[in-house]
């Protein structure tokens, strides 16, 4: 049977976005649809999240040793292959040309086939939420890396030297956007989302009173019309070969 994403065969795919827990919030349901489908999935993480937390008695390396620690959870739960952190401070991340090395280099050492990210023109996802900015920063240096510097060989060259051949990816999937082409029914996966987000415990406060909010956040309704969906913007590159 077609699914929408419409691969004919097994895909690596390469997560990279800002913070711990931003994985399973923007897209678990997605992730837990393609691990299942068998579809091999890594993460990239900008940041060891350490400014989420408002005890003050936490320092920025507890708070971090707290959230990499959730987020592996959160990962092994799902079936993710590997976590890596790139250890930009939490909140000051800018799409850089270190950065974007950075990027490129994991592209490159990875090769995904399906590269994953969120929306750089979203900074208004709702009235009452204002995108974070290195949410923005994250997609937008993934996009500046994804094209046309991790294909070509004359972008990053000491990378080559260090054995990261140039690799051009087939899709990019945006999530957190405001301008959708993509929508996934996630429905059957809602619980391996909820449940591997609860495994981010600093961060959700009280387990059922999130829960609560999740199932306002996705539907108004539950029972036999409770439906779960995750939207993306895709861009699927014209093949050489076409």
């Amino acid at each position: 049977m077609k699914t929408i994403e419409n691969w004919g065969t097994t895909k690596e795919i390469l997560v990279i976005l800002a913070h711990p827990d931003d994985p399973e919030f923007f897209l678990g349901g997605t992730l837990a649809r393609w691990i299942k489908a068998g579809h091999r999935v890594r993460y990239v993480l900008l940041t060891k999240g350490d400014k989420g937390a408002k005890d003050p008695q936490l320092t920025a390396c507890a708070i971090a040793k707290i959230r990499v620690e959730e987020q592996n959870k959160a990962a092994r739960f799902l079936g993710v292959t590997s976590v890596d952190y790139l250890d930009y401070e939490d909140g000051y991340v800018t799409p850089d040309l270190e950065l974007r090395k950075h990027v490129v280099r994991f592209i490159r050492q990875y090769r995904p086939h399906i590269l994953v990210t969120c929306d750089p023109e979203n900074l208004f996802p709702s009235q009452q939420y204002i995108n974070h900015p290195d949410h923005r920063a994250a997609g937008q240096v993934v996009i500046d890396a994804v094209f046309p510097a991790a294909g070509n060989r004359f972008f990053f060259p000491e990378l080559i030297a260090e054995g990261f051949e140039p690799h051009e990816v087939e899709e990019v999937w945006m999530s957190l956007t405001n301008e959708p082409d993509v929508c996934l029914d996630v429905t059957e996966h809602w619980d391996k989302k909820l449940q591997a987000l609860k495994l981010h415990a600093s961060q959700i406060g009280d387990p059922r009173a999130f829960e609560q909010r999740m199932l306002e956040r996705v539907h108004n309704n539950t029972g036999e019309d409770f439906i779960v969906k995750e939207q993306f913007r895709r861009i699927i590159f014209r093949r050489t070969s076409e």
